[in-house]
């Protein structure tokens, strides 16, 4: 490992872990504005925001997603003048967030009709403008990742969560209701796009704006590829329900979605910096530096499975901790959904390799097959086996389009995650299950223990001979 290849791993785990780190901050806050509002607003007032709020974050994601990549891609592939990409994407961004806020103030009527909630209609129109609002700051934030500014892009990220939770607390403790939790929510997101306009300013106009055409080139396969990712990873709590589930069974299902939701954050604040990386590597034309990047990123996959491990040999004592007693039957789905949270990182880095490589339609080609797949095999299994069958399917359909996309990557750049890596790999999540299993702890010793479990990873690698010296010091430097 060469002096710049080394620079710019550190470079890269430092990225990744400012925007994980960000990005996490959802989840303290998340569940103390959860409880806030569901004591707040009641089950029935809670249930219609939160109603609300679903539809609105699949159509912001739907939108705000399309060009998340390919703009990452070209940035960091620009050596001085990234203004023109930029152009072009913010105007993309302000064409779709501003499309789909306009649809979806036509559509809410239809919608709360649809969902039997005639109130529903004026709080989709309410949250509407955080549609607009929410594509213009990724299209920000996004810019921030592709010229490598890591830092003001997770204080953009933070910023948001933290003001959302303030902002509901006080508009609905002022009286405001359900519309003062979703006007909150909206300024939130208005604070977010100034933090990040604070540390770039795109602009609208340029004599020279790049063609919108090729944007789209780059853009269509991705947008499939996101699309058929969140209905392969996420249909299987709606086939449960839909294929004869109870909703006691929906509710386990959920609380063990939920707790696998972690790793989905990390594959989040990894992917897009991992992209950046290989973007500037690939502009100095150093290709074998970007392979190089490219196998330690799916080796990196590799070694966080003993994560897994621990939550796996734990389940039933930490479903106990947060959901109590009556949820136990949430801990073998916890433990399958986890594994599948995290080789679903393997997949990401996989695909961002691809778009890296010149290749965005392969990562479409290689995900929309397995979406016929996965409906196919949960009809099947579903009946019989129940939300326990439902939990198999997705890690092992998360499996086969981890595979696929590894074995595309090799065709492209002829690289493989070192299979020694997967071997240490397995026998250290095997002795870690079971020492997760019999030395979990209750109440507080549960999360002592694992965190003392957790530390006992890296030494196990170490032991096994996993890391080389160079990799030993670098760790040293980016603890320092």
């Amino acid at each position: 490992m060469n002096q710049s290849t080394a620079s710019s791993n550190r470079r890269m785990l430092s990225g990744a872990l400012r925007i994980f780190l960000a990005e996490a901050v959802l989840l303290p806050t998340g569940l103390l504005t959860a409880g806030f509002l569901s004591r707040q607003l009641g089950p029935e007032g809670y249930g219609l925001f939160t109603l609300a709020a679903v539809i609105l974050t699949w159509v912001e994601w739907g939108t705000s997603s399309v060009f998340s990549r390919t703009t990452i891609k070209f940035i960091s592939e620009t050596r001085d003048d990234w203004q023109p990409v930029m152009v072009t994407v913010l105007r993309q961004h302000l064409w779709l967030g501003s499309g789909a806020a306009i649809a979806l103030c036509l559509f809410a009527i239809p919608i709360a009709s649809a969902m039997g909630e005639p109130k529903l209609a004026p709080y989709l129109w309410l949250f509407a403008p955080q549609i607009l609002l929410f594509n213009l700051s990724r299209a920000h934030r996004t810019t921030l990742t592709g010229l490598g500014r890591f830092s003001e892009q997770a204080i953009a990220g933070a910023s948001r969560w933290i003001a959302r939770l303030g902002l509901i607390v006080l508009f609905v403790s002022l009286g405001f209701s359900i519309g003062g939790a979703i006007l909150g929510s909206v300024l939130a997101t208005s604070i977010e796009l100034l933090m990040a306009r604070r540390s770039v300013q795109l602009p609208l106009f340029h004599p020279n704006p790049m063609p919108a055409r090729k944007l789209w080139a780059y853009a269509a396969p991705m947008t499939f590829y996101s699309l058929a990712l969140q209905l392969y990873t996420k249909i299987d709590l709606l086939l449960l329900k839909a294929l004869g589930g109870t909703a006691e069974q929906a509710g386990f299902y959920g609380a063990a979605q939920n707790l696998a939701l972690i790793p989905g954050l990390f594959s989040m604040a990894f992917a897009p910096v991992l992209l950046s990386s290989l973007g500037r590597v690939r502009r100095e034309d150093d290709l074998g530096a970007a392979k190089e990047m490219s196998r330690n990123a799916m080796r990196l996959g590799f070694l966080v499975l003993p994560l897994g491990a621990i939550v796996a040999g734990a389940a039933p004592e930490i479903i106990r901790f947060i959901f109590g007693n009556q949820f136990l039957a949430a801990a073998p789905l916890l433990a399958l959904l986890i594994f599948g949270a995290l080789i679903q990182i393997l997949t990401s880095v996989a695909s961002v390799t691809l778009v890296a490589a010149d290749k965005p339609q392969w990562t479409a080609l290689l995900t929309l097959p397995l979406v016929p797949i996965v409906c196919v095999a949960h009809s099947a299994i579903i009946p019989r086996w129940g939300a326990i069958g439902a939990a198999s399917v997705t890690v092992g359909i998360i499996s086969l389009s981890a595979i696929a996309t590894l074995i595309a990557v090799y065709f492209t750049w002829r690289i493989v995650p070192p299979f020694a890596t997967f071997c240490r790999s397995i026998l250290v999540c095997i002795g870690i299950y079971f020492l997760s299993a019999h030395w979990s702890g209750t109440g507080l010793w549960l999360f002592l223990n694992l965190s003392a479990i957790a530390l006992l990873v890296p030494v196990c690698y170490l032991l096994l001979g996993e890391f080389t010296s160079k990799e030993i010091a670098l760790i040293r430097h980016f603890k320092s």
